[in-house]
């Protein structure tokens, strides 16, 4: 018998808390969340939980602009390539079906908008005069 799909916020919750206990191990992602999040991860978790409750259910519940808060961040296409394995083996691991399968969707956009953004910003900048 194969895994369910993600249903709503308990499963979310399911996904979320264990993809970010990897990142909090992960040798190349940790660094980066552990400076930004050190004591604030229950707070960020929260926020994770109304934005994919928000993003696979369209459940409002979540505000902001995930973009501003990474454009600092010093990344490159290994940091995305990284999160998103660390993603989508989460994923797999505990769901499948048309939801999961959204999530790996949504997840990749997300990167490749963040990179493409993060790229601009960086061309941007090192070419004003």
């Amino acid at each position: 018998m194969g895994k369910a799909d993600i249903r709503g916020l308990d499963d979310i919750k399911v996904f979320v808390d264990d993809f970010y206990g990897r990142i909090q191990h992960d040798a190349l992602l940790a660094p980066i969340f552990n400076f930004r999040l050190s004591t604030h991860w229950g707070p960020h978790l929260e926020k994770m939980y109304l934005f994919w409750n928000a993003a696979l259910f369209g459940i409002k519940g979540y505000s902001g602009s995930p973009f501003m808060k990474h454009a600092t961040m010093d990344l490159n296409s290994e940091h995305f390539e990284r999160w998103l394995n660390l993603f989508n083996r989460t994923i797999d691991e505990h769901f499948e079906g048309p939801v999961a399968s959204d999530a790996k969707r949504r997840a990749l956009l997300m990167a490749e908008m963040f990179r493409s953004k993060l790229d601009i910003n960086s061309n941007t900048s090192r070419h004003v005069f």
